[in-house]
């Protein structure tokens, strides 16, 4: 073997495991140490430079986890995986909040072995893409936290549980870590939970055959097959009624599916991410998020504040979202007004980032890509007086806004009838419905299309 063949460290107390993993790596044509001991794998390591190591948990002398402790402190890019008793799921947690990247059970699977050590060796292989984390807007401290925990976690395959408020930006956080991560190059497929009728869940998880049921007109792979080698981004996964749970936490844990109406199971290598904005622990404690699924998913949390806790990153983010919006328009990037960034940096966002994106977005359009006023913000706050309080800002709503509805939502119904209006009054002729709006025809095109309004019959320009 070649100096540059990768070197694993195998360290198990049980002479006939040992053995075997040492020859399954053989057969890959990597070199092996083997320890058989706690205090043998720390001499190993502080003798020799390794690329990965498997352990067992129970090493004799000692425990996987102060061997994970020890790689901590000592090497810590090393990637590690570790050997667990069957079915304990409890240990391979924790093994995972101690750093390691991944765990096998007991008996072991030559082939979930083989694909164990190739994930392990491809992190090892990932490059510093700093140019990704550029797309992580914010220096605060809460977001800078986020950052470092974020590359910690690229390097994991433990199941992440990604917490934080409707629009604080938990699919972003989700994409970052897949794509700083070794499985960068294969699929992210993301899915919302609650947008998927029960009685479909199945088949969109898992795929079906031809036939299977009324309206299976195709074979189908689903969710699981389609992010196989890649990274499944479940969101909003508290919205999974409860026998979906079953369903979703066996393909977890057996790392295979069976698409309806098909014999046969299908093995998948995936990693499994999740949000949402309700209180996972909560929903688990009230009997609508089974337990053993919520232990599966929350190996690791990470959590995203929420944009009224970091409005120092104001500033930059509205620089930010402006030059992308302003490059899709084809215009120059407008000017912001001290009194309207002043306003951006006071007002809570509780539709968060989301929210600030809309609201540029709309000022933007009013101010004809020019200098962006605090009147074409028309944020919820405009009505207010300057003393009024932060509750008062949250609670004070326009009185045709119904009870529960989104903000954002709200905004764009005010969009969407300020348009149609303008529309009517000049029989669907963008042209002068722009004019009259105060704003261009690239503008206007623009909202029509984000709006779903630009396929009405019988418009002209």
């Amino acid at each position: 073997m070649s100096a540059d063949t990768p070197h694993v460290l195998v360290v198990d107390d049980e002479a006939d495991l040992r053995e075997l993993l040492v020859i399954t790596l053989g057969r890959m044509k990597l070199k092996a140490t083997a320890a058989e001991s706690l205090d043998a794998a720390k001499a190993a390591l502080a003798d020799g430079r390794f690329n990965l190591c498997l352990t067992d948990m129970n090493l004799g002398d000692g425990t996987g986890l102060e061997l994970l402790q020890f790689i901590a402190r000592h090497c810590p890019e090393m990637p590690t995986a570790v050997i667990t008793a069957y079915g304990s799921m409890e240990t391979a947690t924790d093994a995972m909040k101690y750093g390691a990247y991944d765990f096998i059970a007991k008996p072991v699977s030559l082939d979930r072995l083989r694909q164990l050590i190739e994930d392990g060796l491809d992190i090892n292989e990932v490059e510093d893409h700093h140019e990704e984390e550029d797309n992580l807007i914010g220096e605060a401290p809460s977001m800078r936290a986020l950052k470092a925990q974020v590359r910690k976690l690229a390097r994991s395959q433990a199941p992440i549980y990604i917490s934080g408020e409707s629009g604080s930006g938990k699919e972003r956080i989700a994409r970052l870590i897949h794509n700083l991560g070794s499985r960068r190059a294969k699929p992210f497929v993301a899915v919302n939970c609650g947008a998927i009728p029960s009685e479909l869940m199945e088949s969109e998880f898992f795929g079906h055959r031809k036939g299977a049921f009324t309206g299976a007109v195709e074979d189908r792979k689903g969710l699981f097959r389609e992010a196989d080698g890649g990274t499944l981004f479940l969101d909003e996964v508290a919205d999974l009624p409860l026998h979906m749970q079953v369903k979703l936490l066996r393909a977890i844990q057996e790392k295979s599916v069976r698409p309806v109406g098909e014999a046969r199971e299908f093995q998948v290598n995936l990693r499994i991410l999740c949000a949402t904005h309700k209180d996972l622990a909560q929903e688990m404690a009230e009997g609508r998020f089974r337990q053993d699924l919520f232990y599966r998913l929350n190996v690791i949390e990470a959590h995203v504040p929420p944009l009224r806790e970091r409005q120092e990153d104001i500033p930059a983010l509205v620089g930010h979202i402006l030059k992308r919006l302003s490059e899709a328009w084809e215009i120059a990037p407008p000017i912001v007004s001290a009194s309207a960034m002043k306003t951006l940096e006071q007002y809570t966002y509780p539709g968060n980032v989301r929210e600030l994106e809309n609201t540029l977005e709309r000022a933007l359009t009013l101010c004809d890509g020019k200098e962006i006023q605090e009147e074409h913000l028309r944020l919820q706050t405009d009505t207010l007086p300057k003393s009024a309080t932060a509750t008062a800002r949250e609670t004070c709503t326009a009185p045709e806004r119904s009870l529960g509805q989104p903000l954002e939502e709200f905004l764009q119904d005010i969009e969407r009838q300020e348009i149609l209006k303008a529309l009517d009054a000049t029989h669907w002729n963008r042209t002068a419905a722009a004019k009259k709006l105060g704003m261009t025809f690239r503008s206007l095109r623009y909202r029509l299309k984000k709006l779903d309004l630009d396929r009405s019959p019988g418009e002209s320009e």
